[in-house]
């Protein structure tokens, strides 16, 4: 990586310890970007058009037009893919062909540039044999409860093991996590990896970084990878080269380098939220580093959030996460056997039928045609009994989530949802909003959290299991977006995320036939903006 002249870095540490002309600086630069995005793309359309009405050869270009968009809608009734989606796509290719067909190119499947798929696919592979070659090929035992399923789809699906050794701390706010995070930070003695959607400057984020730099100057080796979009409107141009300025031993990467081009991989960001120290200890949720997520700033009223902390061998498969994405894009690669915790003596891999405790860390891409996140809220809403409680900021479903939800209630399972009370994109909250109606006349249960904004993405479900992660239940966490989380049973920490839940339901407004009733403009501008919802 190109090194900063001291010149730039000056400049950066100037930039940052200005809080109003820095705030002013990253606002002009997002919007900068978001108008050139949209000039592209309104320039195209009108140029598309103008090309096809205005000339000598329009009859002919409205027919291969044409031609296109039923071709691709053929493709698409003919694709393997969700009914709901398809038919949003047919209908906008059918009202505006020459936005809708090159739209689908580029939006319709979730799919990744080639190079980013191959980079990351390669390296997943060649880290997977690594894994294996550390620990040895891990076995399908034979689970003898309601669990097998999920060990048995993680391991052949997204290729990470089940754990028996180790334990989950569960954290219902960000409050709670962030000393238990710095405690951990400052025990670190070989590595700290981090990987976050979100890197913002104050009190958390600077506390962090002091420590990080404590640890280097002691040989800790730091390795940090943060989203270009997701940071776009908190860090300013070249902070990775910054942060490796500081200290020999700090290296930073910026997933998915955010350009003002009209492209698809922009749509492919790193959601995912990791945190590693010495390969004994992992902590993942929806929690950024970002001070609203520990309470010291209010946006969108309190900031609710939550996340876990994971000690034993389950930590392994979050060091694997995070090297499939450093070494996929790094040319200073590492081994990931290096960064690797030893077996301890514990039993490493998954269950028998006399110990139903588990810890099942997994992540999710866009590269596949499989969808692990859906797959497992969906594993778990279909064999409920008694009760699935749900936690998301953003509720876009498609019809197979809706028709589980449904048939779940419908089966006597008490099912809820709690989404904001307090939105942090209007749009998206309308199309949350559009979705009540279905749910709630299916028996479903739907709550507002209305001391503020709710931003934990977790699902439990009859005191026996639970998933605590960063994958909200919309279209874009589940099809464009790279997620982690992870399942938990026969832990303590399935019990205290039902009891968070309790706690919630207890502050937050149970929507009833008010909450659902819209105009006919309204039921009509849903209705439109539903078209477009794969977008979200």
């Amino acid at each position: 990586m190109k090194r900063l002249s001291e010149r730039q870095k000056q400049k950066i540490e100037r930039t940052v310890a200005n809080n109003r002309s820095y705030k002013l600086y990253l606002y002009n630069r997002f919007f900068i970007f978001l108008l050139l995005v949209l000039g592209q793309l309104v320039g195209l359309v009108l140029l598309t058009y103008l090309f096809v009405y205005n000339t000598a050869i329009g009859v002919l270009l409205q027919v291969l037009v044409s031609v296109c968009a039923v071709l691709t809608v053929l493709y698409l009734i003919n694709y393997n893919d969700r009914p709901s989606i398809k038919l949003n796509w047919i209908l906008m290719m059918l009202l505006a062909p020459v936005v809708g067909v090159p739209m689908y190119l580029l939006y319709g499947e979730g799919r990744p540039t080639r190079w980013m798929q191959e980079r990351i696919n390669n390296t997943a592979v060649k880290n997977d044999a690594q894994f294996i070659d550390f620990y040895g090929q891990y076995a399908l035992e034979k689970v003898e409860n309601r669990n097998q399923s999920i060990v048995h789809f993680l391991s052949m699906c997204a290729q990470y093991p089940t754990y028996k050794a180790g334990d989950v701390a569960y954290y219902k706010s960000g409050e709670e996590m962030f000393p238990a995070m710095l405690h951990d930070l400052r025990s670190a003695e070989k590595y700290i990896l981090l990987d976050y959607f979100i890197i913002a400057h104050g009190k958390m984020w600077n506390e962090i970084l002091k420590i990080l730099l404590e640890k280097a100057e002691l040989g800790v080796q730091i390795r940090i990878i943060y989203d270009d979009f997701g940071c776009m409107m908190h860090l300013p141009p070249h902070y990775d080269r910054y942060l490796e300025s500081l200290h020999e031993n700090i290296r930073c990467m910026t997933f998915n380098n955010v350009v003002p081009v009209f492209a698809v991989h922009l749509n492919n960001r790193d959601h995912r939220k990791i945190l590693v120290v010495d390969g004994e200890v992992a902590f993942t949720g929806g929690i950024n580093l970002a001070d609203e997520y520990i309470g010291e700033k209010r946006r969108f009223g309190y900031w609710k959030d939550s996340g876990v902390r994971i000690t034993g061998m389950a930590v392994a498969s979050f060091v694997k996460m995070f090297f499939n994405v450093w070494n996929a894009f790094r040319t200073d690669k590492e081994e990931l056997k290096t960064y690797l915790p030893p077996i301890n003596g514990d039993t490493m891999y998954a269950l028998n039928g006399e110990d139903r405790r588990m810890i099942a860390p997994y992540d999710d891409s866009p590269l596949d045609k499989v969808s692990v996140g859906e797959s497992v809220y969906l594993d778990i809403i279909q064999r409920a009994s008694r009760y699935v409680y749900i936690f998301t900021p953003y509720l876009i479903l498609d019809d197979y989530m809706r028709a589980a939800l449904v048939q779940a209630a419908a089966r006597g399972v008490d099912v809820r949802i709690v989404t904001p009370g307090i939105p942090d994109k209007k749009m998206t909250y309308r199309l949350t909003r559009a979705n009540y109606e279905i749910l709630m006349k299916g028996g479903v249960k739907i709550y507002e959290y209305t001391p503020g904004f709710l931003h934990a993405k977790s699902i439990v479900s009859d005191d026996t299991c639970a998933v605590v992660g960063t994958i909200n239940f919309d279209y874009r966490s589940l099809y464009h977006h790279f997620e982690n989380a992870v399942y938990i049973a026969g832990h303590d920490a399935v019990l205290e995320v039902k009891r968070d839940c309790e706690e919630t339901f207890a502050v937050s407004k149970l929507c009833g036939q008010k909450d659902i009733e819209r105009t006919l403009i309204g039921q009509l501008f849903d209705a439109l903006l539903r078209i477009f919802e794969t977008l979200f």
